[in-house]
């Protein structure tokens, strides 16, 4: 199969698509744009207050990464969740008290690891197969008669969104399809309905001023994980700058600080789900064009390891494993990113958010050909030492996931973890995830540490190569301030979950009366970097299809709904808004 054409044709083609059997001209309550989580409890929550709601998407699987390969759901306090949110992952335990479900494995010879291994057996489980993910929603799609338009894309040029007197009234698809609506939900991953609107937005690292943060700009203090072992050499050929920078390899800058912002964004990935199952496995292909020289820093940074490490068994060597393969049901795993070089494309993906389709296309086929080469070089590299070779070896994409998707097991879904973000009257910050503000209305909890993958690759002050970006703060207080919690042993105390206010998921309401924000909402990078869990976006969601029911019994901006009333109507459907 040539990738290249089914991912540039699988877009472009879209744009003569007529999918579903929904007239062109409908006009609804609530418009959704988007496939992610929150699209389907937006709409759900609407039909429940008595709306219409349709949900309009460029994808033909909807689910975002629920159904896209992350399985291993990024969570921390799961009481912090109800609702929508949390019967999701009552269905996945339900699906999986099935014995027809487990094919490769016996639900009994199943042992999950990593941060969701505790939720097997309990009535709600966080861990899963795509598959399993979307047979799921696939269920509720049809249990609540959701009304979905696959394969349509926003036309985003100047007319595609019509606004008149601050409202969104219609938005038109590429293929020319009009859909008018009273309220309206941007569910995508990257914003492309609030910025067709024209709304407030932010692309990129705030610097730290802007809200008084101490880690949302660049971050060289912090990017400790995730880093390149000491010494690796930057240059074509090592030691020498006038070879040149390898691939994707910026130059010392000496005049940048901590803190200054940029418009870099943190690395995307395919979050891979992988089999080590012969009768289910696809072995790892070298891809078409594949050049060395794109792989030189993970070979180099392999080669900087003391090589005794691979002398003794797997369990002593798995933490220099360049992957995180954690385990799912069915002999399959989840598998992200690990070490200094890894399954991020790390730069890769600066042009995402605000690129045209086409452009998307390429950087999602520059993606897979990084992963695709990533792991035929893992996997047979004669520079890659034994022991990681031979068990990378062991594993390859699954024959029964993603049939649906780029071909070979291979999933459309990217793993955009952040794009563009709202800015509203409201704006979720640092502040709010270490407890010193409180979100005044609350709609949903975050319940994660603040994270970032790493934004990018330079030349450090050592002359050697360095990555930058990454954060992982689960701390009360900011680790760079005086102030810290420590619990009795003298261990950092992490922050609870907390309250995510509803302005933060509606725009200026100079700029919009009847627009939500769901997932991309008005956050800066490091608040989002803790708010962008899947189980948030859920929640979210819901909670917006709740406001706008309500507004349009109201009458109202949904800057102005009474939030009295919204609390209640969130309480009487399990929605989690404090602990």
């Amino acid at each position: 199969m040539d990738m290249n054409k089914t991912i540039l044709f699988g877009v472009l083609a879209a744009v003569a698509s007529v999918a579903g059997e929904l007239r062109a001209d409908a006009s609804y309550d609530l418009v959704i744009y988007g496939s992610s989580p929150a699209a389907l409890t937006a709409a759900i929550e609407a039909q429940r207050h008595g709306k219409t709601a349709v949900i309009v998407c460029p994808e033909t699987r909807v689910g975002g990464l629920t159904t896209g390969g992350l399985g291993q759901t990024d969570i921390g306090n799961k009481t912090a969740f109800g609702g929508l949110a949390l019967q999701f992952y009552k269905d996945i335990a339900d699906y999986y008290k099935d014995a027809s479900h487990w094919t490769y494995e016996k639900r009994s010879d199943y042992v999950p690891d990593g941060q969701c291994a505790g939720s097997l057996g309990e009535d709600s489980m966080w861990t899963f197969e795509p598959s399993a993910a979307l047979s799921v929603l696939s269920d509720w799609e049809k249990k609540h008669g959701l009304r979905i338009v696959r394969g349509e894309y926003l036309n985003r040029a100047k007319g595609g969104v019509t606004v008149e007197n601050g409202r969104i009234t219609s938005i038109q698809t590429l293929s020319g399809r009009i859909y008018s609506g009273k309220m309206f939900v941007d569910a995508t991953y990257e914003g492309d309905l609030l910025a067709a609107a024209g709304v407030s937005y932010t692309v990129g690292r705030e610097a730290n001023a802007v809200y008084g943060e101490t880690i949302s700009g660049i971050e060289k203090r912090a990017a400790k994980n995730h880093q390149f072992n000491k010494g690796v050499d930057p240059y074509v050929v090592k030691g020498d700058p006038s070879s040149g920078l390898l691939p994707w390899v910026e130059p010392f800058n000496p005049n940048e600080k901590d803190g200054d912002g940029d418009k870099r964004v943190q690395a995307y990935c395919f979050r891979m789900c992988l089999t080590d199952d012969p009768s289910n496995r696809i072995p790892f292909a070298k891809p078409a064009g594949y050049d060395e020289k794109n792989y030189e820093l993970l070979l180099r940074n392999l080669e900087a390891l003391d090589p005794s490490v691979f002398k003794v068994h797997a369990k002593d060597y798995w933490s220099y494993m360049p992957w995180i393969n954690s385990r799912m049901p069915n002999r399959k795993t989840d598998t992200n990113n690990r070490t200094g070089f890894s399954t991020d494309f790390v730069g890769g993906n600066w042009a995402w958010p605000e690129a045209s389709y086409e452009e998307r296309a390429k950087i999602l086929k520059a993606h897979l050909d990084y992963q695709m080469g990533l792991m035929w070089t893992l996997a047979n590299h004669p520079r890659v030492p034994a022991p990681i070779r031979e068990e990378v070896a062991k594993w390859g994409t699954c024959r029964d996931e993603f049939t649906d998707g780029l071909g070979n097991g291979w999933q459309s879904q990217l793993y955009v973890r952040e794009a563009r973000r709202l800015v509203g009257d409201t704006v979720m910050t640092e502040h709010h995830c270490r407890g010193d503000l409180k979100a005044a209305r609350p709609v949903a909890m975050g319940a994660y540490g603040m994270d970032s993958h790493n934004v990018r690759r330079h030349v450090g002050a050592d002359g050697f190569v360095h990555n930058e970006g990454n954060v992982e703060d689960y701390k009360r207080y900011s680790p760079f301030g005086p102030k810290a919690d420590l619990n009795p042993k003298g261990r950092h105390i992490g922050f609870k979950p907390y309250g995510i206010d509803y302005g933060a998921i509606v725009p200026k309401k100079a700029e919009c009366t009847n627009l939500f924000v769901p997932v991309c909402l008005s956050a800066s990078h490091m608040a989002f970097g803790s708010i962008r869990m899947e189980p948030v976006f859920f929640a979210l969601g819901q909670a917006a299809g709740a406001a706008a029911s309500l507004s349009i019994d109201a009458g109202c901006a949904v800057q102005d709904l009474d939030y009295g009333k919204l609390l209640p109507e969130l309480k009487k459907v399990g929605q989690v808004v404090g602990l």
